[in-house]
């Protein structure tokens, strides 16, 4: 297929910030995965590594064996050794490059996007990789600068290494009832064979995996998407339940109440696990998480950071401060604390379970004593890429007026108001700014949202229609 051809232009769309994402059949084709493989492989050998060995895996989209065997072509075309993983979840091919000793993985998953989407998600020795890298793929494919080889493939299963790595982490486990959703996503099959090995009850639904998504889109981060689950825990009277995103590198967890934890109050847990292990280490959370998150890891002696959205920037950070914990308000948790440091909702969960049996009590009352504030969901708003970076800097110019204002610029702008603040971004993966606002109240929330929205406005765009229901409820 590939080998009539010199070069291949990928479309600009696809080459995003964190990793390469398209529709399948529009934007983004088999004959693109052929190409991806030869570029990486390519651009390995550029950088010094003449003889590179890659994993592959892929996700359970209805495109993504074929994807996967085409990347496995384009890299064997030049001079690529292929440990081919099969299907699963994406933090089972970090773990495989990591094993290994790979010099790079490849993951075919759309993620937690719709089933007409697909992509790649890129690992060199076992860093994130994005940014101006992926641009340089497209360039390498777009004037056919190839490294020619003739590389071999093997087909290795690192499931059950994976699986007792994790046991043999986490000494003691709870035996409590769980729910359990993989949402029809790659984690699914594991996940099945993780609750055999568990003690309690387990309870599983959707664990089949299906790239249609029959039963709810796979993002554990709305609400709607977790409805299955928490009438599962009501019904079945469950201490808690655990649902996951697409490839399983993000996670969501209910309570037995049926209220969701979500990714800062994670962190916010497990904070007091790490930092009991590692004194005064540095916790990370995004631009998004709580305020109160930020005040309890300097409630337990650690010292919290701010960074940026996005589970390559926050990799890329915890390995240059030694962090040995960080997450997202999306859900992506990361320990480097006795794990390997990339985003494993899997892991995430067996952890939580191991929190939980040290502290003996239930998630229902560790939620219980964090402290409490009101905020909106993610708000976002349609913005054309070509200006959604442009009214950042517009908005961000107006408030530098004002001296008096506490703002943080590490991703987007972040205005600290006494009693709350609100948050607006730019959409690293979407043509859409992002907002959050958090207060102390309803009232200052309304008043804060009030303030976000005239921003919005200033710059020419409409607030969603939904704002004020949002803050009535």
């Amino acid at each position: 297929m590939g080998r009539n051809f010199t070069k291949h232009k990928i479309e600009d769309s696809v080459l995003r910030e964190y990793d390469i994402r398209g529709i399948v059949g529009k934007t983004i084709s088999k004959e693109d995965a052929f190409f991806v493989g030869k570029s990486l492989a390519s651009w390995l050998n550029i950088n010094g590594i003449k003889k590179p060995k890659c994993v592959v895996g892929f996700d359970g989209r209805l495109s993504s064996s074929e994807f996967s065997d085409n990347i496995c072509l384009g890299l064997i075309e030049s001079g690529c050794e292929v440990i081919n993983i099969g299907r699963g979840p994406t933090p089972l091919l970090y773990y495989a490059a990591n094993r290994s000793n790979s010099h790079a993985g490849i993951m075919v998953t759309g993620s937690h996007n719709p089933p007409e989407y697909n992509g790649f998600k890129i690992v060199v020795d076992n860093k994130p990789f994005y940014g101006p890298k992926i641009q340089e793929l497209g360039k390498i494919s777009n004037h056919g600068k190839f490294i020619n080889g003739k590389g071999v493939s093997k087909t290795v299963d690192f499931s059950n290494d994976y699986l007792e790595e994790i046991f043999n982490s986490t000494p003691s486990l709870p035996a409590l009832k769980v729910a359990w959703d993989p949402g029809n996503g790659s984690a699914g099959e594991l996940i099945e064979s993780l609750v055999k090995k568990l003690p309690g009850e387990h309870i599983l639904i959707n664990s089949k995996i299906d790239g249609n998504f029959p039963s709810h889109h796979p993002d554990p981060t709305v609400p709607e998407n977790l409805e299955q689950l928490r009438a599962l825990v009501t019904k079945e009277k469950c201490d808690l339940g655990f649902a996951f995103d697409g490839d399983g590198d993000r996670i969501g967890i209910i309570d037995k109440f049926g209220r969701i934890l979500w990714g800062d109050q994670y962190i916010a847990l497990l904070a007091q696990d790490v930092l009991a292990d590692s004194p005064g280490a540095t916790i990370i959370g995004d631009v998004k998480c709580s305020q109160v998150l930020f005040d309890e890891i300097l409630r337990l002696k650690g010292i919290p950071l701010m960074w940026k959205t996005g589970h390559s920037c926050i990799k890329e950070k915890m390995q240059e401060v030694s962090s040995p914990l960080a997450g997202e308000m999306s859900g992506h948790i990361f320990f480097s604390d006795r794990w390997f440091g990339f985003d494993d909702a899997i892991y995430a969960a067996v952890r939580l379970l191991m929190f939980l049996d040290e502290k003996s009590t239930p998630l229902s009352e560790l939620y219980n004593s964090l402290p409490k504030a009101v905020n909106t969901p993610e708000l976002r708003f349609d913005c054309p890429d070509e200006q959604k970076f442009m009214i950042i800097q517009e908005v961000l110019d107006r408030l530098q007026g004002d001296k008096f204002l506490d703002i943080v610029t590490v991703d987007g702008i972040r205005v600290n108001r006494t009693g709350g603040w609100w948050l607006l971004r730019a959409s690293n993966t979407q043509p859409a700014l992002v907002a959050r606002v958090e207060a102390e109240d309803k009232e200052a929330l309304g008043e804060l949202t009030e303030e976000l929205c005239s921003q919005l406005i200033e710059s020419g765009l409409e607030p969603p229609d939904n704002i004020q229901k949002i803050l009535d409820s």
